[in-house]
C-alpha cells in the first residue's frame, strides 16, 4: 500500500540525501531544509513535517542549495539505483557552477576549523607561491658578501643615541 504522506526527515534519509536520519533531523532543526516552489519562497520545515508527491524540497548544504521534486514516497532506505524512481533532482546549473568555483579556490579560501591542508592542497599552494615569487628572497638580500658572518651590520655612533 502506497503512502500519501511521509515525514521529511525519513524521506531525506531514505533518498540518500543525508547519511543518517539523525543528520537529516538536525538539518531540519537548523533551518537548512525547506519546502516550496522556489528556494526563495519556500518555508523552513521541522523534521516531523509531512510531505506529499510533487512537493519540492530544498536542502541547503553550503555553499549549494539542492532542489528535489518528490515523485514517490517511501520510509525505507533505498539502493542508489532506485532513488531516481522516487525523486527528481531539479537543482539549477548555477548552483553546481558555484560548487565548482568553491572547489577550485578551496586551498586559498580555507575556513577556520577545517584542519591542516591535505598533501594535494599543499602542493597546489607551493606551485602558486613559486609563480608569485619573482626570485627575490628577503633573507638573502640582508647578507653582504664581505660580512657573511655578521647578519646585521649597523654603523651606529654615540651621536645617534643622544
Amino acid at each position: 500500500m502506497a503512502k500519501s504522506e511521509e515525514r521529511i526527515d525519513k524521506w531525506l534519509w531514505a533518498m540518500r540525501i543525508f547519511k543518517t536520519r539523525t543528520v537529516a533531523t538536525d538539518s531540519c532543526k537548523k533551518g537548512r531544509v525547506s519546502v516550496g516552489p522556489t528556494a526563495d519562497s519556500s518555508v523552513v520545515v521541522k523534521p516531523s513535517r509531512l510531505i506529499k508527491v510533487d512537493d519540492i524540497v530544498h536542502v541547503r548544504k553550503p555553499p549549494v542549495t539542492y532542489s528535489f521534486r518528490v515523485k514517490a514516497l517511501t520510509e525505507n532506505r533505498l539502493g542508489a539505483r532506485l532513488v531516481p524512481d522516487y525523486m527528481e533532482n531539479i537543482t539549477p546549473q548555477a548552483q553546481y557552477d558555484l560548487l565548482d568555483v568553491v572547489k577550485i579556490s578551496g586551498f586559498i579560501d580555507r575556513r577556520k576549523g577545517l584542519g591542516r591542508p591535505t598533501k594535494r592542497e599543499g602542493r597546489d599552494l607551493a606551485r602558486f607561491a613559486e609563480t608569485v615569487n619573482d626570485g627575490w628572497d628577503f633573507d638573502d638580500s640582508m647578507l653582504d658578501d664581505d660580512d657573511s658572518d655578521n647578519r646585521y651590520n649597523f654603523d651606529l655612533d654615540e651621536e645617534d643615541f643622544s
